[in-house]
């Protein structure tokens, strides 16, 4: 049976998958005609704070999307061991999101002309900051109630096997007449 926190993650891993591959598609855009000094382009522009940005949301974009495949993995199995990786990227991912949307914030403080492109990474830094964090914590859930998700505390999926200590491969019987 699935529990409340599955059925809310998996939508919203799905959209900020494809809204982080659309990050990394217009970011790279944008710094490509940036490295190549074609900042006169209408729907480019930029200010000092343009390079950071993209730097910053280019490796958001890149830690989100390895995020979302591991979280992919964890809603598939959804047990405690597959928490800690999918948790772990995600934390990572959502903190370098959350510089980007500093970086963000500064770039729209600045001013200046910022074409469409740039202001499309902005927009989707911005709301990809409060999805990933609404996706952290709703994959974080179990750690309040086993209704929510697994939590750190759920040993159970290796019970069932057999009793005391565990035996190496082809040791059920030990062979007589030989020395360990």
């Amino acid at each position: 049976m699935a529990t409340v926190g599955r059925n809310v993650a998996a939508p919203l891993l799905f959209l900020n998958l494809v809204m982080y591959f659309i990050v990394l598609g217009f970011a790279s855009w944008c710094l490509n005609r940036f490295i190549n000094g074609q900042t006169y382009h209408p729907s480019f522009g930029g200010n000092g704070a343009t390079m950071f940005f993209l730097i910053f949301s280019i490796l958001a974009a890149v830690l989100g999307i390895v995020s979302k495949f591991l979280g992919g993995n964890h809603l598939r199995t959804w047990r405690s061991d597959s928490l800690a990786s999918a948790g772990a990227t995600s934390i990572v991912a959502w903190a370098v999101t959350a510089l980007a949307f500093g970086l963000a914030c500064k770039q729209i403080n600045i001013g200046g002309h910022r074409g469409w492109r740039l202001k499309v990474v902005e927009a989707f830094i911005i709301i990809l900051t409060f999805t990933q964090l609404l996706y952290l914590l709703l994959i974080h859930a179990g750690l309040y109630s086993s209704r929510y998700g697994p939590g750190y505390r759920d040993t159970d999926y290796g019970v069932g096997g057999t009793t005391g200590d565990p035996m190496h491969k082809g040791a059920g019987v030990p062979a007589s007449g030989t020395r360990v």
